[in-house]
């Protein structure tokens, strides 16, 4: 296998990429694009898929959070084990595994065999960005083309968010929910075919080895603080999740202490010391706490209340998606002007306010609202996603990039599938207390408990039963799913400002950008 330099030895500037490196860039953002488009497209078919399974809350929960937090458990696992077997061999064998974890998913027929397959599908999702932003260095030596080069990748994430909801709605519209789990395999399919022509290899031959009680450790500890959030939301304090969640603790700090003793650590802890990165990578995990869930909550309104079809639903959506990209476009530019730490704050704020005004939200609201307040969430989250990842990787030493890159999503990934756990259960619990107060007399049996779980099995049983009794149902859903929606803003609105708060008081120190 051959070993491909960072620089040219004796060279005086850095070497300039051709159209080779420019087209390769091009198959590595088919790669993140896959990362947010397959969990865009999931919240579509939600409402689908759960009247065909009719998983409990705790079962769609996991199968919303899993791929999310299988990408954040295993990032920095990753990019050490790209370091050692070489990055791009380590970029197919994911995308192969993705391939096939996608047609799994598709095809799954119970809540079990749809988290397991959603689970591999998110091992495999780990392997996408830590291996090609690691290969942009390789192929983009010299400082202006890298620039350019990681604006161009973290802008497949975007498109991802883009095309997720309307290729999935219009999927949607003439197929079964598992179709739009399929559009991952041709992807992926491209991407092996191409990669080995305009990807180069590159491998590091002094790594240290990969510490798999490091990656044991870290991912059972994740895993149970993961399952005692979402159990303690739903159920409130029982003795089984609690004692979980110390048994996580204790890992995580068995997982510190053995990171500070390694020669070659899986996570160098050393890089928290370092304000900018160690701020900005608690404003990521932050607003990833908020940003993930409240997707999941305005796609089941815009369906499950507003009576939407997916195909309509995405169309909603894509103004906002749209908003966020002009957002995190412009933001390097605005920081010329402007220190990072007040487009970032004050962004955050804007952001803030939106969540407050959703907490004012009802069945009679209309789609207007939702769709305008997405609109300028998308706006103004931009800074925090773009100078935001900027200042954790310059945050850290240049010979830690990498590592520092692999973190930045490590909060993303982790605050998104960490929201949707609590955030989600925060709206369900919600959402249950109410209809077990006030569900309708003289339901079938067992339909009590179903309608329960979620809206989108309250809105199936309701359509089978006669009137008045399923149009009272389905009010009384909508009404349930409205209050958890308008507790959850509340929550994501203090969570913000707090955030933003953190920003705004530890970064004024960092300039502007030149």
């Amino acid at each position: 296998m051959s070993v491909i330099e960072e620089t040219e030895p004796g060279a005086e500037a850095p070497r300039r990429a051709g159209r080779r490196e420019w087209l390769g860039l091009g198959v590595l953002s088919l790669a993140v694009m896959m990362i947010t488009f397959d969990m865009f497209v999931l919240l579509l078919a939600l409402p689908g898929l759960s009247a065909e399974m009719r998983p409990s809350t705790t079962e769609q929960l996991w199968i919303l959070d899993v791929y999310g937090f299988m990408v954040g458990g295993f990032l920095i696992t990753m990019g050490t084990l790209g370091d050692r077997i070489g990055r791009r061999r380590l970029l197919m064998i994911g995308a192969a595994c993705f391939a096939v974890a996608s047609v799994f998913s598709a095809f799954s027929s119970t809540p079990e065999t749809l988290i397991a397959a959603r689970a591999l599908l998110g091992v495999a999702g780990a392997t996408l960005a830590p291996s090609t932003l690691a290969l942009l260095s390789t192929m983009f030596p010299d400082p202006r083309q890298m620039g350019a080069a990681v604006g161009i990748w973290a802008g497949g994430f975007t498109l991802g968010a883009i095309l997720g909801p309307l290729v999935g709605g219009l999927l949607l519209a003439r197929f079964w929910w598992g179709s739009v789990f399929l559009l991952g395999v041709p992807v992926m399919a491209l991407l092996l075919a191409l990669a080995p022509f305009l990807v180069p290899e590159f491998r590091n031959p002094e790594a240290g080895r990969l510490d798999l009680i490091s990656v044991l450790q870290s991912l059972l500890g994740m895993l149970a603080l993961i399952y005692t959030l979402k159990e303690t939301a739903r159920y409130g304090w029982q003795p089984a999740p609690v004692a979980v969640g110390v048994a996580g603790l204790v890992l995580g700090a068995l997982f510190v202490r053995r990171q500070l003793r390694l020669p070659d650590p899986l996570l160098d802890l050393r890089l928290f010391r370092g304000r900018s990165f160690s701020v900005m990578l608690g404003g990521l995990l932050l607003y990833g706490l908020v940003g993930a869930s409240s997707m999941l909550y305005l796609t089941q309104y815009l369906q499950s209340v507003a009576g939407m079809t997916p195909m309509r639903a995405a169309v909603c959506l894509l103004p906002g998606m749209v908003a966020a990209t002009v957002g995190a476009t412009v933001s390097p530019t605005l920081a010329r002007w402007i220190r990072p730490a007040y487009l970032i704050g004050f962004g955050v704020l804007g952001v803030a306010a939106v969540f407050a005004w959703f907490t004012q939200v009802d069945t009679t609201s209309g789609v207007a609202v939702l769709v305008v307040g997405f609109v300028i969430i998308g706006l103004c989250e931009g800074p925090l996603l773009s100078l935001g990842t900027n200042l954790v990787v310059a945050g850290a030493p240049p010979e830690k990039a990498g590592s520092s890159s692999s973190m930045a999503q490590v909060a993303n990934e982790a605050g998104a599938a960490l929201g949707i756990a609590v955030m989600g259960s925060v709206g369900a619990a919600v959402y249950a207390g109410r209809m077990a107060a006030d569900a309708p007399d003289g339901l079938p049996a067992g339909a009590a408990a179903t309608v329960q779980e979620n809206i989108a099995n309250a809105v199936s049983v309701a359509s089978a039963l006669p009137e008045p009794l399923g149009g009272t149902l389905l009010a009384v859903s909508r009404e349930a799913f409205t209050s958890g929606m308008n507790v959850f803003a509340a929550v994501a609105a203090g969570v913000l400002v707090m955030a933003a708060i953190f920003i705004l008081t530890l970064l004024r120190h960092v300039p502007r950008t030149t």
